[in-house]
This record gives structure tokens, sequence and C-alpha cells, in this order.
């Protein structure tokens, strides 16, 4: 036990100086991993493992390894907290209680309300607005964007893979830059098309340049966080920008306003970064969970404007 004691310890001064997160690169957990695996992982032992692993874990891709890393987080854990730590972080998550084949239980499951919040106003935008309405498509295609985009984050969350960490993170930057289009179509492109289809143009180009570097060069986690702060700033100030000038004439933007501003302020949430509450709820499902009602105003918005764009257009057909 002071042998694990003194590992402990000499991690904690040495955090800086290795790849990885805290938990990963204890002695303890590293030792736990390589004797489960030389105990579990080949020969009959794996075929054992095999033999009595649920279905479902092995449809959802759980191998042995990934079983000892699992039990072996928790042995790690248990050390740290019976030595008074903090509980430290694995592979740069914290410590999840698994359920079923769930790695991330509660932001799994706020994820699929998420995407469940965006399928049932995308059926309501659909049923209410007529296809003639100048933004239709443009907000239909929205509408599927974000939906792909929840999909990829549940199945992130339940299962995280090489694949599903970066469908969540392109497809959450693929639903930023499709709001930035939506706003240009609805402040600029309604006026002047060929300008939003060139600026359309160049954000897809960013967004596969964007991926091609952090797939073919190199994932880079601070370029991808300061890569979607920027463009969420512009998404931010080109939204509020536009709505508080519009705001007396068209009372339905204060809808937009409340979006916008609500989610830059629970973003603030990501940075009350703690372990989860009974291993389940940690902060970004809180961040997740609160953004479902959102999915209802901001859809509410582009309900009412293009409503309003659809009678303002056959107002000057008829004056004309």
């Amino acid at each position: 036990m002071a042998e694990r004691t003194a590992r402990l310890l000499l991690l904690t001064v040495t955090v800086g100086l290795a790849w990885g997160s805290q938990g990963d690169r204890e002695p303890v957990y590293r030792d736990c991993v390589l004797r489960c695996e030389e105990r579990n992982c080949s020969g009959d032992a794996l075929k054992h493992f095999r033999s009595l692993q649920p279905i479902y874990m092995s449809l959802a891709g759980w191998t042995c390894r990934d079983d000892c890393k699992y039990e072996c987080m928790w042995v790690t854990v248990g050390l740290y907290l019976q030595e008074g730590h903090r509980v430290p972080q694995f592979h740069g998550k914290w410590p999840f209680s698994r359920f079923l084949f769930i790695q991330e239980p509660a932001s799994a499951v706020a994820s699929l309300l998420n995407g469940l919040a965006s399928l049932v106003m995308l059926r309501r935008y659909r049923a209410s607005v007529p296809a003639s309405s100048p933004m239709y498509h443009t907000c239909m295609a929205f509408a599927w964007v974000s939906l792909n985009a929840w999909f990829w984050s549940t199945v992130f969350h339940t299962r995280d893979t090489d694949l599903t960490e970066k469908m969540d993170y392109f497809c959450a930057s693929a639903v930023i830059l499709h709001s930035i289009y939506l706003c240009c179509v609805r402040t600029v492109g309604l006026q002047h098309p060929s300008v939003a289809s060139a600026f359309g143009a160049l954000l897809l180009l960013l967004l596969l340049l964007h991926v091609a570097y952090l797939s073919l060069v190199r994932f880079d986690y601070g370029y991808n966080m300061m890569a979607n702060v920027a463009i969420g700033l512009v998404n931010l100030a080109w939204w509020l920008a536009w709505c508080l000038r519009n705001h007396r004439r068209l009372p339905h933007t204060r809808r937009c306003v409340t979006v916008v501003l609500l989610l830059q302020g629970l973003s603030l949430l990501e940075l009350l970064d703690f372990p989860p509450l009974f291993w389940v709820l940690d902060a970004h499902a809180i961040w997740h969970i609160s953004t479902i009602p959102l999915h209802i105003l901001f859809f509410r918005f582009l309900e009412d404007d293009s409503l309003y764009l659809l009678k303002d257009s056959e107002a000057k057909l008829k004056l004309d």
C-alpha cells in the first residue's frame, strides 16, 4: 500500500510531463491492465471471456482489452479515494459507471432527448410551414444537420471510439457552420442569393479543410476547440446583431436572442468540470440536458419567421 501511495504522489508531481490523463498514467492502472490482458485476453482465457460476454456488449464493440481498462479504472479510483486523493480522469474522461453497453449513460440519454426534440420540431415545422416559404428548404436542411449531429453525439457517448469521437466533433462543427449559413441566407441571401451561395460554398470548404486536417494530419483537440469557439462567436455576433436591429419590427426575434444568449451562458457549465455525481452525471451531461428546451425555442423562431416571410412575399406579389 505504501508503494502505491508513493506512486500516486509521484504522479501528482509529474502530472504535466506526459500525454494522457492522470488516471491512465498511473502505474497501478497500467500494471493492472497489463496483468488483466495477460490473464484474460489470449488463448483459452479469451474464448472463455467471449463465451461469458453478453451479446449486446460484443455487438457494441466492447473487447476484452476494453473490459480490462474499465475494471482497472475502478481499481485505481478506489485506491485514489482510499488515499484521500481527488478522483482522476482516464483517457480524457471522468470515470463513469457503465449501464449495459452505454459508456456515459446521462450524456447518451440527454443527446438522444436533444435529437428527439429536434425531430419533433422538424415535423412541426414541416407541417405548419408551406414549402413555398423563402426560408423553408434552408431551415429544413439545418434541422437535418442538427438531427444528424445529435445522432452521432448519442453514439459517441454510448461507445467512445476513434470513429465515433471524430463524427461527434465534425458533426458539431457542421451544425455551427450551418447556423452561420442560415443566418447569412436570412440576413443577406433573400435579397442576394448568389452571395449566400458563394458564402455557403466557402463554409463547406472550411468544413472539409477542418475535417481533412484533423483526420489526415493530426487530431489536435486544442485546435478543434479554438476553431469551434471562433465560428461560435461569429454565429453569436451575427444572429444577435440582426435580431437586435429588427426586434421592434419582428417580435419573434426575441426567441432567437434568448436561444443564442442561453447557449453561450450554458456553455460555461463545461468549465465546472467535476467528477460525475453517482458516477453518472457530470457537467457535460448537465449541459446536454439544459439544451433540450432550446431546440423548441429556436424552431419556434424559425417557424414564426418563415411564416412571416411567406406572408410578406405573398403581399408583395399582390402589390405587383
